[in-house]
């Protein structure tokens, strides 16, 4: 391992206790979740529970107890609320346990596996390629150890570390091994701090969370006036002080969208769950929102099209004067302590080594594509893509490059084995590089993956493969596995640096090989500039800066800790079907928050309306606070819970606000003036207040009845069921004599209906046209573009661990 003592020995057991007694721990993560204590605060202390207690209080003290139905509506909220989201963390919990970030650490001289959170102060911790440190600490050993610190200075260039050096949390092992002890842990680690902060539960930061808000900021400016002016009308106009106080709390309850904000907190976190029933791991519910508007999605070829691991094919000899190929090939496997997948076939098929003592490793990196040794008395070995390796641009050099091209055309996966005279250097090709064999590897496509790539068709998203291997390889397996354009792949090291003449080719194109991590994050970032929005999958340290910088990214549960740190999913399953259900459970969520949206904000538009027509009227408030909570619990709140779960593919589109109120204020006019114009008749025509009110809740009942059938057209048998059963229920309360008596509704004069039929066949009219305007003002409007369509992407995260 090393001579260092401390790396032979790491701390002893009564050192760690010491430390761990001392609260010198590395347990500084956020958790992702909230605590039981927070998610019951955030459902129960609320804007609106609060304007709902007040007026449960104000109906209570007047002892009108029969119109402080609405209460319950406080108390289911809350309760289904706190359920679900207690549903969501445990099933994200469980999902962790599987997912749990792990270091190696040596302790009392044995090397073994703990958690993150338990690396103590003075640790010896062992890290390799693909690793996120966990800790501030000094290199105490390296062997070509190279991290990559893009996520703490925004530089992506890899910085070679030796013994001494300083290595900060947060930072990525990108080329060889080391041991480091710890010199900072937890919050007192500079980088922790920041990933403490940038990793803390956030429900909002979204246009969805953002637009429901303003909503809700619109809404309660709008209650305070409005309930000043209808409580001193309800006063002039009503014959006690308790009936005043209950046409005033009709009011300002109506105008509260007291489900809008739990309906959009259960519709997120039940799409936790159904992922977490896919093997994926959510890391936050904002997270779900950017699945929505996806239409790019960009994956690599290894561990995402292709099964994990490969096996070699054959060997063939180049150099007929070369010694055995056998004992390079074993030699270079057997000097790489954490072998990737290719070197790992190679040490399976060429298992004993010879005793070859290296002076010198060069550690494979995905930036120069090539890994080598110096051998004592048996010259310099390297292994790579030939590429890479044959720059000398001889004939020889030709003649090899064409072998290994038409070889991966087959789809293998072709390296090169070549010697040198020169001696290796860390990140230098050596010299006079003569090649000795071609070596083939091969992976297999993984079973289920052109059933994903074809829904992925279906839905508008397009695919690109982005991958490190020879462009001919990659083209080959993306035939295979049916990707569309796979035949015209591209090499990345032809692709123009000019942003217009990249995104160019990104249009035109589908697969890309030979793409190094920096490309693939300038491929991301152009994507985006382009106006669409980026979803990543990958499973190694050359995803991690795309993934980073994506609009949703998505990393392999079995890939490297680096990947999973940085990735707002994580395929606990390695399993590429489980992308479709992200995707969806994405779209589903949100167009579903929006139609609910229409119909909650409707409810608030025609409420405050009809307050305001009472209060200049000087009318007793047309409804009691019992009937208008029928009304919504029938025509929105109960309907809500189960068409926030349906199925839904629409993709989402920016201005969700402006959909909403363009919805909701004419529909609200509408109800308003319809059930308003029909009260004031009946009013009018001598009939008794509760005759007027019965016409008045009848008429809203069936105007609000068709506004809720707008927004869920088509009318599919499950939807056509749950309107049926709307107005099966309202009618049975209208026949019952207990649910009359305790509604107040009685039956008015035949004359109202003379008035109120028109009003709502009207009504119903202006509904109609009302949506097919907008329907065709939404498909036709020539000012959306690419970016319009798609929506604002997520701010990028700045990563953590």
């Amino acid at each position: 391992m090393s001579d260092n003592p401390l790396v032979l020995s790491g701390l002893a057991a009564d050192a760690v206790a010491e430390r761990l007694r001392a609260g010198q721990t590395n347990t500084a993560e956020a958790s992702t979740t909230r605590s039981t204590g927070q998610i019951v605060r955030a459902n129960v202390f609320t804007r609106f529970n609060a304007v709902l207690v007040v007026m449960f209080v104000s109906i209570a003290a007047v002892g009108a107890f029969k119109d402080s139905i609405f209460i319950w509506v406080v108390v289911i909220n809350a309760a289904v609320g706190i359920v679900q989201e207690l549903r969501a963390r445990r099933t994200l919990d469980s999902l962790r346990l599987v997912d749990t970030p792990v270091v190696r650490v040596v302790r009392d001289g044995v090397e073994q596996e703990i958690a993150v959170e338990a690396v103590v102060l003075d640790d010896v911790v062992l890290v390799e390629r693909g690793d996120q440190v966990p800790v501030d600490a000094v290199v105490l050993r390296a062997d070509g150890l190279e991290v990559d610190e893009s996520l703490l200075t925004g530089e992506a260039d890899t910085v070679a570390k030796p013994v001494g050096a300083l290595l900060l949390s947060g930072s990525f092992v990108v080329a060889g091994t080391g041991a480091v002890r710890a010199t900072a842990v937890g919050l007192h680690a500079d980088a922790r701090t920041l990933t403490h902060q940038a990793r803390q539960f956030g429900l909002a930061r979204s246009e969805l969370r953002v637009g429901t808000d303003q909503i809700l900021r619109y809404v309660s400016i709008a209650i305070v006036p409005t309930a000043a002016l209808l409580l001193w009308s309800q006063i002039r106009a009503s014959e006690s002080v308790a009936s005043a106080v209950a046409g005033t709390v009709a009011g300002v309850v109506a105008m509260v969208p007291e489900g809008l904000v739990l309906l959009t907190s259960i519709a997120l976190a039940a799409g936790m769950i159904r992922l977490g029933k896919h093997g994926v791991l959510t890391r936050e519910l904002a997270a779900i929102e950017g699945l929505a508007r996806v239409d790019v999605l960009c994956i690599d070829k290894t561990g995402t099209l292709t099964q994990p691991g490969m096996h070699l094919v054959e060997v063939v000899a180049l150099d007929a004067e070369a010694p055995t190929i056998a004992a390079p090939l074993a030699a270079l496997a057997a000097v790489e302590e954490r072998p990737n997948a290719s070197v790992a076939a190679i040490a399976a098929a060429y298992p004993e080594p010879p005793a070859w003592k290296a002076t010198f490793v060069a550690h494979f990196s995905s930036a120069r594509k090539w890994s080598g040794a110096s051998f004592e008395a048996h010259g310099t070995w390297l292994l790579g893509a030939p590429e890479f390796l044959l720059v000398d641009g001889s004939e020889s050099s030709s003649n090899v490059l064409r072998l290994a091209r038409e070889a991966s055309g087959t789809g293998h996966r072709m390296l090169l084995l070549a010697s040198s005279d020169e001696l290796v250097a860390a990140d230098i090709l050596p010299t006079g590089v003569r090649p000795v064999a071609l070596v083939s590897l091969s992976e297999e496509i993984k079973a289920n993956v052109k059933d994903t790539l074809a829904f992925f068709s279906r839905q508008g998203v397009t695919v690109k493969v982005i991958s490190g291997d020879n462009p001919v390889t990659v083209a080959a397996v993306a035939k295979r596995a049916g990707v569309p354009g796979a035949d015209r792949a591209v090499d990345a090291r032809t692709l123009s640096s000019d942003p217009k003449l990249l995104a160019d080719d990104l249009a035109a194109h589908a697969v890309f090989g030979r793409v190094t991590p920096e490309q693939k994050r300038t491929m991301v970032r152009s994507l985006q500039e382009a106006g669409h929005v980026v979803a990543m999958t990958g499973d190694g340290i050359n995803d991690l800066l795309a993934l980073k910088d994506a609009d949703v990214g998505i990393a392999m549960g079995a890939g490297s800790a680096a990947t999973r740190s940085v990735a707002q999913f994580v395929l606990v399953g390695d399993d590429f079907a489980a992308l479709p259900p992200v995707v969806a459970e994405g779209r589903r969520v949100i167009a579903n928050i929006e139609r609910l949206a229409n119909l909650f904000v409707t409810k608030s538009i025609y409420a405050l309306l009809l307050a305001l027509a009472t209060g200049v009227a000087r009318f007793p408030f047309p409804f009691l606070p019992r009937q208008l909570s029928v009304v919504g619990s029938l025509t929105i709140g109960i309907p809500s819970f189960f068409l926030a779960l349906e199925p839904n593919e629409a993709r989402a589109r920016p201005g969700y606000v402006r959909r909403v109120l363009r919805f909701a204020i004419p529909s609200g006019l509408v109800a308003a003036a319809a059930t308003f114009a029909a009260y004031a008749d009946a009013r009018t025509d001598n009939a008794s207040l509760a005759e007027a009110r019965t016409t008045a809740t009848v008429v809203l009942f069936i105007v609000a009845t068709w506004i809720l059938s707008l927004p869920i057209r088509p009318l599919t048998g499950r939807r056509f069921v749950l309107i049926a059963a709307t107005v099966g229920s309202f009618a049975a309360m209208l026949a019952f004599p207990g649910t009359r008596r305790y509604l107040e509704l009685a039956s008015p004069p035949s004359f109202t209906w003379v008035t109120a039929v028109p009003l709502v066949v009207v009504a119903c009219v202006l509904l109609e046209v009302g949506a097919r305007v907008a329907g065709r003002r939404r498909d036709d409007d020539p000012g959306r573009s690419v970016q319009d369509v798609h929506g604002p992407r997520p701010e990028h995260r700045d990563g953590g661990e």
